[in-house]
């Protein structure tokens, strides 16, 4: 397996939540107990609404925000995000690509500086010649002519900016990429672009890769497997088409219905989701999602689902070991 993570919690001070000197902060639930494998040549698809956590499993995996309890492994070794060999060899194998293409690049230096400097690192046996020309050679593979190596970041688009950033995580062939929004600030054209791209360099490097966005449209487009977040837990994971095709949990099937659908005979009444949002630093006892759910039971509100198979798809509700009870009766 090459990146496996297994019950990942992610949690944060909130130092102005004190009261009185005195008083202890609050704590803030941003991920909990998100468990997950990924095979190499695969790709792993994160949905969720805004603020649901997406983006910090994603940091903690890469070690940019501390992981309170859980564990990661990387091609069948355990990450210690405290020991610095294994951060090394994490980095080297691990890259990630932001949301903000044009602010993630540094603006003094050059697309062929930028390109080049994770080679210095990662591949200190190479001569600069060399790490140069591996240099062009992928930014003429994601599209940037060799011609435009000695611009600088503001002198290309959005888009041209993401493509520089995919060769900056890729020069030195690493085996997994994180990919956080990657096309959320991009035009819808560019957007389908840059997701062809990957899938393209995917199959070329064998890559596994993990790619969070708020749009089931294009993580159904680009993913083999679909985790649906809501308040940092697993609600529901399945192969793409499967959940698409037939989302389980209410929540997904909530997210499934706001998506645009060209042919009108089969566009879905969007489910308007009502009700509060629970506290992330006073969660309840019961499911997260039972206080927006419609279809939310009175034990729903008093102890949390466990995920469980049904069929492909793994989902944590009530409703579905209910049905499983009375298929096991009638049967």
């Amino acid at each position: 397996m090459m990146l496996s993570v297994q019950n990942a919690h992610v949690s944060f001070t909130a130092a102005q939540t004190k009261k009185w000197p005195w008083s202890r902060p609050g704590v803030v639930s941003a991920v909990n107990g998100i468990s997950f494998d990924l095979e190499a040549g695969k790709t792993l698809g994160i949905v969720g609404e805004s603020g649901c956590g997406k983006s910090t499993l994603i940091r903690a995996i890469a070690g940019l925000t501390p992981l309170a309890s859980g564990t990661v492994t990387l091609n069948n070794e355990p990450v210690s995000y405290e020991d610095r060999a294994s951060m090394q060899r994490l980095r080297a194998t691990m890259q990630m690509i932001f949301q903000d293409p044009i602010a993630s690049l540094n603006p003094r230096m050059t697309i062929r500086e930028i390109v080049v400097e994770p080679l210095t690192f990662f591949r200190p046996d190479m001569s600069m010649e060399e790490r140069r020309t591996a240099a062009m050679a992928m930014l003429e593979r994601v599209g940037i002519p060799a011609t435009q190596a000695n611009r600088f970041p503001h002198e290309f688009s959005g888009g041209q900016c993401q493509r520089i950033g995919i060769a900056r995580a890729l020069v030195a062939e690493p085996k997994v990429l994180l990919c956080d929004e990657p096309v959320s600030a991009l035009d819808v054209s560019i957007q389908a672009q840059v997701v062809n791209l990957l899938k393209d360099l995917q199959r070329e490097m064998g890559l596994a890769i993990v790619f969070v966005a708020h749009d089931l449209g294009v993580v159904r487009h680009i993913s083999d497997e679909v985790l649906v977040m809501y308040m940092g837990a697993q609600m529901e994971r399945a192969s793409a088409a499967d959940l698409v095709r037939d989302p389980k949990h209410p929540y997904a099937q909530a997210l499934l219905s706001a998506v645009p659908v060209p042919d009108p005979s089969a566009r879905i009444t969007p489910q308007m989701l009502e009700g509060d949002l629970p506290s992330p630093m006073d969660l309840p006892p019961g499911c997260l999602f039972a206080s927006r759910c419609p279809k939310a039971m009175p034990k729903c509100h008093a102890s949390r689902p466990p995920a469980i198979w049904h069929g492909q798809h793994q989902a944590a509700c009530f409703l579905l070991e209910d049905s499983a009870v009375a298929a096991s009766d009638v049967h």
